[in-house]
C-alpha cells in the first residue's frame, strides 16, 4: 500500500524548496513591495488628510477671528456714527436756537423801529394839528417853521419826561 521511496521524498522536498525559493523571489518580494508601497501611499494620504484638516481648522479659526474683528469694527463704526449724529443733532439744535434768538432780536428791533416811526409820524400829525388849532385860535397864520420847532421841542421834552 504505501510504498516509501526515499528518492521520491527527496525530489519532492527539493521541488518544494525550489518552488518556495522561486515563489519568494518572484511572488512574495514583489507582492510585499507592492503592499509596502500601498501602505506608504495610504499612510501619506492619511498624513496629508490630517495636515489638510489641521490647515482647514487653522483657516476656520482665522476666518472666525477675522469675522469677530469685523463685527467689533462694525460696532465701533456704528457707535461712532451714532455719536457723530448726536453731536450733529446738538449742533443743529444749538444753531436753530441761536437763529431763533437772532430772528426774535431782529423782529424786536424791527418792532421798536416801527414803533418809533409810528410815534414820530404821530408827533408830526399832532404838531400839524396843534399848529392848525393855534392858528385858528390866534386868528392868523404864524410862521410854520418856528411853530413846528416849538411843538417838536415840546413833544421831545414830554417824551423824555415819560422815559
Amino acid at each position: 500500500m504505501l510504498d516509501f521511496n526515499i528518492w521520491n521524498i527527496v525530489w519532492s522536498v527539493a521541488n518544494i524548496l525550489i518552488l518556495y525559493i522561486l515563489l519568494r523571489i518572484f511572488l512574495f518580494k514583489p507582492v510585499s513591495r507592492i503592499m509596502d508601497e500601498r501602505t506608504r501611499t495610504i499612510q501619506n494620504d492619511l498624513d496629508s488628510a490630517k495636515k489638510s484638516k489641521e490647515e482647514a481648522e487653522e483657516l476656520k479659526q482665522l476666518y472666525a477671528d477675522d469675522l469677530n474683528e469685523a463685527k467689533a469694527e462694525a460696532q465701533k463704526i456704528i457707535l461712532k456714527a451714532r455719536e457723530d449724529a448726536e453731536a450733529e443733532k446738538t449742533v443743529i439744535i444749538r444753531k436753530s436756537h441761536e437763529e431763533a434768538e437772532q430772528l426774535i432780536n431782529d423782529a424786536n428791533k424791527t418792532i421798536e423801529n416801527e414803533r418809533k416811526r409810528v410815534l414820530q409820524q404821530a408827533q408830526y400829525q399832532i404838531a400839524d394839528l396843534a399848529i392848525e388849532a393855534a392858528s385858528k385860535i390866534i386868528g392868523e397864520n404864524v410862521d410854520d417853521e418856528k411853530n413846528r420847532r416849538l411843538v417838536d421841542e415840546f413833544l421831545s421834552e414830554e417824551e423824555a419826561d415819560k422815559e
